[in-house]
């Protein structure tokens, strides 16, 4: 009886077929360590001064201490020197401009609102008055509702998909996982789709398309709005 799990089954892994996914380094083939795999000029003559020098105190013939250098930088590390953690966007395209993703946004909220006030109309909930005696609290959630869920749904599934939404199609980026480069799964999307437009529908829809957009502007090194933050994704170039 296999152990391995059925496809298409949970487990936070990117699908290998990914298209977007980024691939690992191409590793070299280790080197034989410091003084080996050559003899010693004079070897045989029996001098003292013929084993190698060894600059890491390992002793003629040994391989440096563990830690792949004098500082203690490890095999996995980033730096030779201090083993330091490898760039998460190695390998990824360079991040989208924040100026190009505001304009991709403001399309997508285009093209949505269109769609929410065609339903709107159609249920009844478009048109509402806010007055000292009439206040149709109803019909003003509705529309509220409407709006989030289309704009969630919108978002997760195109994201989900592909990574791009009409806007981000048509400007050239796309969103990604911050760990690994791959299309950002369903549960990964939802969460970025619900930070981003449950706030906008039901209460601050400028304010918050502001900060929550407007800080990847600001934010180093990855450019993330405060969306991108709760999802851990990028937003990146896909030409």
């Amino acid at each position: 009886m296999t152990t391995e799990p059925p496809p298409g089954s949970g487990g936070g892994e990117p699908p290998e077929d990914d298209p977007f996914r980024k691939r690992p380094p191409q590793q070299e083939p280790p080197q034989p360590p410091y003084g080996q795999g050559q003899p010693p000029s004079g070897a045989g003559q029996g001098s003292p001064y013929d084993a190698p020098h060894d600059p890491f105190g390992g002793g003629a013939g040994q391989p440096p201490p563990s830690g792949g250098g004098p500082y203690g930088g490890g095999p996995q590390g980033g730096d030779p020197y201090g083993g330091y953690p490898a760039d998460p966007l190695s390998g990824m395209p360079p991040l989208a401009d924040s100026g190009k993703r505001t304009l991709a946004r403001i399309i997508d909220m285009i093209l949505v609102f269109i769609v929410v006030t065609l339903l709107a109309w159609a249920f009844g909930v478009a048109q509402y008055t806010v007055d000292a005696d009439d206040i149709e609290f109803g019909k003003t959630f509705g529309r509220e509702l409407l709006a989030a869920i289309l704009y969630v749904a919108y978002d997760t599934i195109l994201t989900a998909k592909s990574g791009q939404t009409l806007g981000k199609k048509w400007l050239g980026m796309r969103v990604a996982n911050l760990e690994n480069g791959s299309t950002p799964s369903a549960q990964t999307s939802l969460i970025r789709a619900l930070v981003l437009w449950v706030p906008f529908a039901f209460c601050c829809a400028c304010v918050w398309t502001a900060i929550c957009g407007g800080w990847s502007f600001f934010d180093k090194p990855y450019k993330q709005g405060l969306h991108d933050k709760a999802a851990k994704t990028v937003v990146v170039s896909s030409r």
